[in-house]
């Protein structure tokens, strides 16, 4: 029982480490949910300054 639950939890452990862009390449479906992450907290999605636009961590909110 002990092994299934450890099981469990390392699945879910890796799912969640799947899902989470941040830090990652910056795909279009990556880009999409950033963007209507952004735009539903009133922003826009931008490339920062000197930011390399294929790393997702290098965009960010900017109020309008």
């Amino acid at each position: 029982m002990r092994l299934l639950a450890l099981l469990g939890l390392a699945a879910l452990a890796a799912a969640c480490a799947t899902a989470a862009p941040e830090g990652g390449v910056a795909t279009y479906d990556a880009l999409k949910q950033a963007h209507a992450d952004c735009a539903a907290k009133g922003g826009t999605l931008v490339l920062k300054s000197g930011g390399d636009p294929e790393y997702i961590g290098d965009y960010g909110c900017e109020r309008k």
